[in-house]
C-alpha cells in the first residue's frame, strides 16, 4: 500500500514537469500555418512540373507525327519515282580522283596535285546533272592570314544537265569541259602515263579547260560522231600577257561575257582500239572588246590520234594558235603550237600490269617572233597498276630550254579513281 501511494504521487510530479515544457496554444497556431504554408508551396510546384510533363509530352507527339509524315512522303516519292529512272538516292552516284606528286629538279616539291568528287544523277532515263568539285594543291588558301606555301583552288569544273534528244543525240547547258585534245575531258590519272600532263596539254591547250553554255552531239552507227558548243571565251590578261592562254582562262566565276566563242569537234571511233578526232575553237575577241581600235580574234585547231592494239600504244597531237592583232604580235604570242608523240606498251603481270612509255613534246607559247621561245622535253617512264583504278608512277623528263639552262626532273605519283 505505501508502495502505490509513493507511485501515485511519483506521477503527478512528472506530469506537471512535462506540462511546463509544452508549446503554448498560440506557438501550435503558428507552427500549423508554417507548416500549412509550405504545404501549398509544395503543391503549387507539383502543378507546375505537372504542366511542365504535359507540355513535354505534346512536343514529343508533335514531333513524332512529323517524322511519321516525313517518313510517309519520302516512302511515296520512292514509290512515284520507282521505274522512272531512280529515287532520291536511286539515280545518284558518286565518283572521283587524286594525284599525290613528288618533283626532284630545279624545285624539290611533294603536292597533293588534285582530289576530285563527282556528284551525278539521273532525273529520268533521259535527262541527267553531271557535276565535278575539285580541290587543286590540298589547301585553299585564306591570302589575308598569310600562310605559306599553299597555291590551292577550289573549282567547280562541270556543272550541266544534259537530255538525250534521240538515241545518238543529246544536247548539253550548263558548265562542261570543251571538247579539245585527248586530255581535257579525260584526265584521271590511271588513263594517261607521266607524273604530270603533258606540256602541249597544258600550255597550248589549257588543261583542264572548262567554259559555260550550250552543246550539242550527234553520234553515227559507223563511228563517226560530232560536237559543236556555244559558250564563254577567254579574257585578256594584263598587259603584255595578252595570249597567255593559260592565264586568260576565266573559269565561268562572274566572267566576262563581251566576246563567247565556238567549239566543235569531229571524231572517228569505227575501228576498234582507234580514235581519231579533231577540232576547232574560234573567239572574235579575246580581249573581251578592252583593246582600244584592236580586236584580237583567236583561232584553236588542234588534231590526235590515239591508238592501242594489245599491250601497245601510241598517242600524237598536234595544236595551234593564231590571234590577230599589233599587241599579240608585239610578243609574238601571236603564233602558238605545240606537238607530242608518245609510244608505250602495256603488259600484265603476277599482281596488275605494267607499262612503259616515252614520250617528245615540242612547246612554242611565242613563235610569232624570231626570238628563240621553243622548248622541247622528252620523258621517259614506267607506270604499274596493282589495280585497274590505282596507278603509281616514276618518270624523267629532260627539258631543253633554248635562252636558259637545261632541266632534268625525277617525279613520282600515285593516282587512283573510283
Amino acid at each position: 500500500m505505501k508502495w502505490g501511494v509513493a507511485a501515485g504521487v511519483s506521477a503527478l510530479l512528472s506530469g506537471a514537469a512535462m506540462a511546463d515544457t509544452l508549446p503554448s496554444a498560440e506557438e501550435m497556431w503558428a507552427l500549423i500555418q508554417k507548416q500549412q504554408k509550405q504545404i501549398d508551396e509544395l503543391s503549387r510546384s507539383l502543378a507546375t512540373a505537372t504542366e511542365r510533363t504535359a507540355q513535354v509530352d505534346a512536343r514529343t507527339k508533335s514531333v513524332e507525327q512529323k517524322v511519321e509524315a516525313t517518313s510517309a512522303h519520302v516512302e511515296s516519292l520512292a514509290t512515284e519515282t520507282a521505274g522512272k529512272g531512280g529515287g532520291l538516292i536511286e539515280g545518284t552516284t558518286i565518283g572521283g580522283y587524286g594525284e599525290l606528286h613528288y618533283n626532284s629538279g630545279p624545285t624539290d616539291m611533294i603536292d597533293f596535285h588534285r582530289f576530285v568528287l563527282f556528284v551525278n544523277h539521273d532525273f529520268n532515263e533521259k535527262m541527267r546533272l553531271v557535276s565535278e568539285l575539285e580541290v587543286e594543291h590540298a589547301l585553299v588558301k585564306n591570302a589575308s592570314t598569310g600562310q605559306p606555301g599553299s597555291t590551292g583552288e577550289l573549282e567547280l569544273e562541270q556543272a550541266y544537265v544534259e537530255f538525250d534528244l534521240t538515241a545518238q543525240s543529246q544536247a548539253k547547258a550548263g558548265l562542261f569541259l570543251l571538247p579539245i585534245g585527248i586530255l581535257n575531258e579525260t584526265h584521271e590519272p590511271a588513263t594517261f602515263y607521266g607524273v604530270e600532263r603533258n606540256k602541249v596539254e597544258s600550255d597550248i591547250i589549257p588543261t583542264t579547260w572548262w567554259e559555260g553554255g550550250v552543246a550539242y552531239s550527234r553520234q553515227f552507227e559507223s563511228g563517226l560522231s560530232y560536237d559543236v558548243a556555244v559558250h564563254s571565251g577567254l579574257t585578256k590578261t594584263a598587259g603584255a600577257d595578252l595570249g597567255d592562254i593559260r592565264k586568260s582562262r576565266q573559269k565561268v566565276a562572274s566572267a566576262d561575257a563581251q566576246d563567247g566563242a565556238v567549239t566543235s569537234r569531229v571524231k572517228y571511233t569505227g575501228i576498234k582500239g582507234l580514235t581519231l578526232a579533231t577540232s576547232v575553237q574560234y573567239q572574235q575577241d579575246i580581249a573581251q572588246s578592252t583593246l582600244a581600235r584592236e580586236n584580237a580574234d583567236a583561232l584553236l585547231t588542234s588534231v590526235h590520234a590515239d591508238w592501242r592494239k594489245g599491250g601497245f600504244g601510241l598517242r600524237a597531237l598536234y595544236a595551234r594558235w593564231d590571234i590577230n592583232g599589233p599587241t599579240a604580235q608585239s610578243t609574238g604570242r601571236d603564233v602558238q603550237y605545240g606537238y607530242y608523240i608518245e609510244p608505250s606498251y602495256r603488259f600484265p603481270i603476277s599482281v596488275g600490269e605494267l607499262g612503259f612509255f616515252a614520250r617528245y613534246s615540242v612547246v612554242d607559247n611565242q613563235a610569232g617572233n624570231s626570238a628563240a621561245s621553243e622548248k622541247r622535253y622528252t620523258d621517259l617512264g614506267v607506270n604499274y597498276w596493282p589495280h585497274a583504278q590505282i596507278v603509281l608512277k616514276a618518270d624523267v623528263q629532260f627539258v631543253d630550254n633554248p635562252t636558259a639552262i637545261d632541266e632534268e626532273i625525277f617525279s613520282l605519283g600515285l593516282g587512283f579513281q573510283f
